[in-house]
């Protein structure tokens, strides 16, 4: 079936030799969606750790510039994901986020567990919602691609195996998952924004269906309240729903990881910005 043929590429690729060839697959035709709204709540979990929202907390960004902040982040990781982590843009992209990065003191682990939140988020979230399980090949190639994308961002002590990264994401959870103001704070930012891209109407619902979309832990540690067992299982429904829709779907033959329309903050894109655009401004 044609639906299945990059499935069939994938099989026959190298997750660790051919780590990007099958990411960029894997992100951006077979699961374009998915792994926005994957990534969206990966970024999402590392608000709940005290020590990252309070250091984003007190540069306002989130509070001033929410959607600017989202869409940076989003361009600078379709550069990697669209043209390799190696490649000019990738190249750009990595010192744009290292310049970034370097202006804060931010600790390594921290760093760590904000990278292996890319690899596993999506991973979840496509066993459960996507339209096809992803493949062992799928969920190596990210752990590799994300491996060396930390390494060029001088994250050090990244686990050697896929197990003993995914170990540390549970562990690290467990242990700094805990409310302050500053995640709730930080995570209010975030939901307000989710919700700002439907119309006013319709805006309190979409409130609750991310509130119902949340584990217990992440909820306990940004202090939002707990929804009815019905919605959460009408939201895990309308998700996994969505997956088995998209799988009669035709097949998608444009990517969309550097080249999306739904971009909001810089007119004329994807020509009408430049990947030093990105990011914090300089102080």
């Amino acid at each position: 079936m044609a639906r299945y043929r990059r499935l069939e590429i994938i099989r026959r690729l190298d997750p660790v030799e051919d780590h990007w060839e099958i990411y960029r697959l894997s992100a951006s035709f077979e699961f374009p969606w998915d792994y926005r709204k994957a990534l969206e709540f990966a970024l999402f979990r590392t608000y709940a750790v005290p020590s990252i929202s309070a250091l984003l907390d007190k540069t306002r960004e989130f509070a001033r510039r929410p959607q600017r902040r989202y869409d940076d982040t989003l361009l600078l990781m379709g550069a990697l994901t669209e043209h390799g982590y190696d490649s000019a843009p990738g190249r750009a992209a990595l010192r744009r986020i290292n310049q970034m990065h370097g202006r804060y003191a931010i600790g390594n682990e921290d760093m760590l567990y904000v990278l292996s939140t890319f690899v596993y988020e999506p991973i979840r979230w496509l066993g459960k919602y996507g339209w096809r399980a992803p493949h062992e090949h799928e969920r190596l190639a990210a752990f590799h691609f994300y491996r060396e994308v930390g390494s060029r961002m001088g994250i050090k002590d990244i686990p050697a195996g896929y197990r003993e990264f995914e170990a540390f994401n549970r562990d690290y959870e467990r242990e700094h998952f805990h409310y302050r103001d500053s995640n709730q704070r930080v995570g209010t930012a975030t939901v307000d924004l989710f919700c700002s891209w439907y119309p006013a109407i319709g805006r309190p619902a979409v409130r609750r269906a991310v509130y119902a979309a949340m584990d217990e832990p992440l909820l306990r540690a940004f202090g939002f309240p707990r929804q009815p067992a019905w919605l959460e299982r009408a939201v895990e429904r309308g998700l996994a729903g969505r997956g088995r829709l998209v799988r009669h779907l035709p097949v998608r033959r444009y990517s969309r990881s550097a080249r999306d329309p739904g971009n909001r903050t810089y007119p004329g894109y994807p020509e009408g910005y430049r990947i030093t655009d990105l990011g914090v401004p300089p102080q």
